[in-house]
């Protein structure tokens, strides 16, 4: 049977243009464009080492070109990003956070790479450029704002000289794993074979250093919440004494709270995005009840009558539908206290004490993991109670110095119950 020859394109060429090489050999129809892609290098020089080199390129163009289960796209990074955007299921709040990281870092640096040219190195390099300055200036001093044509008052236009201010390691953990996500999704498509971001390092984690307040700080807390309002009081008691998120909290209902048998299930969040709040799932997409003390108890019986009496005033009976914690700007039980007017209202709170508190009201989270375990109390009803996944492992990553006090705790009771041997 006659065979023919295969077309040229298929075994690549090697082109010289004046003091260089030019490889070049088709890869295939693009998988997004519908043109033909080809795979290209410039080699500087003409003499035989060069040509060498060029052949052996060719060669590796060839093996990467049959190894490949299809062929490479050459579209954009920016197009990659805006197609996995579309189709990817993600949370509203989660979104807008990684557009952000999107449109102020990702797109302008990338955004104009083809897909099939980013790599391992370039994104190492890239992390490396946003640790030592997040403007990745080239390391010479400039002025920010400066203006060279024309006349311009640096003074009157606030014109400073550039400082470099390293990017949070854990803001570019995040900017690398927007990055490997679209990676993947082009994976999957077909438009790439590998994804570089899997095998580049990005920076490590730093360790949790949760810092809560001691006992005698928390008194301080619970003290001054109290003296602002009643209800503001309950609040920060119920975060305290359950280490709820405030999503959690701002989005617990009446419906939810068994004041009977002294339980509360945890089975939705209250969010904000955009200044639009909204209910969703909880954070690890699971349910939970939280056993309450009989003070606890008693200070919510105490806050349903407060919010049965404040609605009565207005006209409206008590559902157990409204929410346990109102919005402090409408005094409506039908709208929750926003989580960010919550962080906002614990701040001022907790700067006005002398000294200050940490203003962050997650640290009566960490209050109350570190004295449930300071109590000596297990690890996976610690991690139960505050909502942690995998089985305790997240418990035990964050409050690993507590961990280990309790777990000195344990050996001293084993030890005191062990029988003493005679002299």
């Amino acid at each position: 049977m006659a065979r023919t020859r295969p077309d040229a394109r298929q075994r690549g060429r090697i082109e010289q243009r004046g003091d260089s090489l030019r490889v070049v050999l088709y890869a295939g129809i693009d998988p997004v464009t519908g043109r033909r892609s080809y795979l290209r290098e410039t080699i500087k020089g003409s003499d035989d080492a060069a040509w060498r080199k060029a052949e052996n390129t060719l060669t590796q163009f060839r093996a990467k070109v049959i190894k490949q289960r299809s062929t490479a796209s050459t579209v954009k990074f920016g197009y990659a990003i805006d197609e996995w955007l579309r189709t990817a299921d993600l949370e509203t709040s989660t979104r807008d956070g990684y557009m952000g990281y999107i449109d102020r870092v990702i797109k302008p640096i990338l955004g104009n790479t083809p897909v099939s040219k980013i790599g391992a190195r370039q994104l190492e390099t890239l992390y490396a450029e946003l640790r030592r300055c997040r403007k990745r200036c080239d390391g010479k001093p400039f002025i920010e704002l400066h203006k060279k044509d024309g006349d311009h008052d640096c003074i009157a236009a606030k014109c400073v000289p550039h400082e470099c201010k390293p990017m949070a390691a854990s803001t570019v953990r995040q900017i690398h794993s927007i990055i490997s996500g679209v990676l993947n999704a082009a994976v999957r498509w077909e438009w790439i074979d590998s994804n570089p971001a899997k095998i580049a390092q990005r920076p490590k984690q730093k360790p949790p250093e949760p810092d809560p307040p001691s006992p005698a700080d928390a008194a301080r807390l619970v003290e001054a919440a109290f003296e602002m309002s009643e209800d503001w009081g309950t609040l920060v008691w119920l975060v305290m004494t359950t280490g709820m998120r405030r999503a959690e909290v701002a989005g617990l209902r009446w419906s939810r709270v068994d004041l009977d048998a002294e339980v509360i299930e945890i089975r939705r969040t209250y969010v904000q995005s955009k200044g639009k709040g909204k209910e969703k799932d909880t954070k690890t997409h699971q349910m939970r009840r939280l056993a309450l003390d009989s003070e606890t108890v008693a200070l919510l019986r105490a806050h349903k009558q407060y919010c049965r009496d404040e609605l009565f005033k207005v006209g409206v009976e008590l559902t157990d539908d409204m929410f346990v914690f109102m919005s402090a700007r409408t005094a409506d039980a039908r709208v929750p206290y926003s989580p960010d007017a919550i962080s906002r209202r614990y701040k001022r709170m907790a700067a006005r004490l002398n000294p200050p508190i940490d203003t962050h009201i997650h640290a009566l989270r960490h209050f109350s993991a570190t004295e449930l375990l300071t109590a000596g109390i297990d690890l996976r009803t610690v991690a139960g109670r505050l909502g942690h996944g995998g089985g305790g492992a997240t418990t035990l990553r964050v409050y690993a110095a507590w961990v280990a006090a309790s777990d000195r705790k344990a050996a001293e009771i084993l030890g005191s119950r062990m029988p003493k041997r005679r002299g």
